[in-house]
């Protein structure tokens, strides 16, 4: 009864400022600013009506905490996709994906038929000092069965307090040989960065996403690169973007530093004239030495790599090979609040150099090259950009249509990487068509491809 009745109280509070407060608050407004304002009060009386209803009425007792929650996440999602509410346990997933480091094991998982399956372990990791190999399956965490678990589940299981152990049970190989391993967790560095020599006179670089660790990686790589190519022989950099979801601004901002030294590389601008912000450049940031660079993107390409791409474009410091981009432009700010998770919300749209909105758009590639899709994936390869999301912020005239992010298993398979290895040999790429975009031509018609449900990535732990 006393909850009940603290409850209520809060209620006629709330009707007494709507009704004895607001009006001397208002008394200083316009006659339109007066109307609006009172009419939010009077909304917000019958959300607390609605809710005492709810609690004191329906069938079954309610979990109030859920249903507030569910309230502020109706109304984050009647703004855009990208602002929303994170709980306490969301918020620090996010913290955790954005700093690129956390206490585990080191290895790389993803899900199969139920199985959880470890796609690699990472070197020097307790995972790999422990003899965890390549296919192995995890049957058990600290004795409890993986069957039935999510992905994520399983993550968080083997995730946890540096210098803590933890048990798992693995199958292996054909014969499904059991062993039991005990791993101690130790500090993890997701590794954003990732490069090799193509080719012998060729820097590939990979970036899966943008932590706080991105930059600092993207710096090794180059400086590895210089070491392992001979700079007579050295034709230049392949900077590939697919399938990266994007991440942190700043480290957006320093990825394009590193391939020039002055300019503007991104805009903000927000909802007045003085949030706009201008990041520029900062000289002698320049790490590449002005060899020729090459980006792939693809219809998985999103928001801090469209930020990279777009700027590189625009400066005229790369050409881009792939697919088109998908079409985040907006920036969301995590605002913390308190004890009880964050606030995700979009605050501001980005434009690149040359003033362009890639919001619902995209960037078109310099030079369009499709993959080679296997049967069995053929009709599932493309994805639904931005534009498709419903109550996406619109951009005049979008393409919903989708966008091929498809990428080979095997690199001798890969058209894309191939067209850029011949670009910078000297080879100009020969852009490539589907036929259903060939009929689609012919016919004079838009034929919008079919959207592509990603399967479970794999995750690090």
């Amino acid at each position: 009864m006393n909850r009940k009745a603290g409850y209520l109280g809060l209620g006629v509070v709330l009707g007494a400022a709507a009704t004895v407060a607001a009006p001397q608050a208002l008394s200083y407004m316009s006659p339109a600013a007066y109307a609006a304002a009172a009419d939010t009060y009077r909304q917000l009386n019958l959300f607390g009506d609605v809710f005492d209803k709810i609690r004191s009425d329906y069938v079954e007792k309610p979990d109030e905490a859920k249903l507030i929650e569910a309230a502020i996440n109706g109304m984050l999602a009647s703004l855009d996709p990208h602002s929303s509410y994170m709980d306490a346990k969301a918020f620090k997933d996010m913290q955790v994906q954005t700093k690129g480091e956390f206490g585990g094991l080191g290895i790389e998982v993803t899900q199969e038929d139920g199985l959880v399956k470890v796609v690699t372990p990472i070197d020097d990791t307790p995972a790999a000092k422990a003899g965890i190999l390549s296919g192995d399956i995890i049957t058990a965490i600290d004795d409890q069965s993986t069957q039935g678990l999510t992905l994520d589940q399983a993550v968080e299981k083997m995730r946890g307090a540096i210098n803590s152990p933890v048990k798992l049970k693995i199958t292996r190989g054909p014969k499904k040989e059991v062993k039991d391993f005990t791993v101690v967790r130790d500090l993890i560095r997701v590794q954003s960065v990732r490069s090799h020599v193509e080719d012998g006179d060729i820097g590939y670089i990979r970036i899966t996403q943008f932590t706080e660790q991105t930059a600092e990686g993207l710096k090794a790589a180059i400086d590895k690169l210089h070491n392992d190519i001979p700079a007579d022989k050295f034709k230049g950099y392949i900077l590939d973007l697919r399938n990266n979801p994007g991440g942190l601004l700043d480290q957006s901002i320093d990825v394009v530093n590193a391939f020039v030294d002055k300019g503007e590389i991104v805009s903000t601008r927000g909802r007045t004239a003085d949030e706009t912000q201008r990041f520029d450049a900062r000289p002698g940031g320049d790490l590449s030495g002005g060899k020729p660079l090459v980006v792939l993107i693809n219809g998985g390409s999103a928001s801090a790599s469209e930020i990279v791409s777009g700027a590189l474009q625009d400066h005229k410091r790369a050409t881009l090979i792939g697919t088109r981009s998908f079409g985040k432009g907006s920036v969301q700010t995590i605002m913390p609040l308190g004890q009880e998770g964050a606030l995700r919300l979009t605050t501001a749209r980005y434009y690149t150099p040359s003033g362009r909105s890639i919001q619902a758009k995209g960037i078109e590639p310099d030079y369009k090259v499709l993959e080679d899709v296997p049967d069995d994936l053929k009709g599932k390869d493309d994805m639904k950009g931005e534009a498709s999301l419903k109550g996406h912020l619109a951009n005049g005239d979008e393409d919903t249509s989708g966008s091929q992010a498809y990428v080979p298993p095997e690199e001798k398979d890969d058209k894309q990487l191939t067209a850029a290895i011949g670009l910078l040999h000297g080879v100009k790429p020969a852009e490539t068509t589907s036929a259903k975009e060939e009929k689609s031509d012919a016919a004079k018609v838009e034929t919008p491809s079919a959207a592509v449900t990603p399967p479970d990535a794999a995750k690090p732990n």
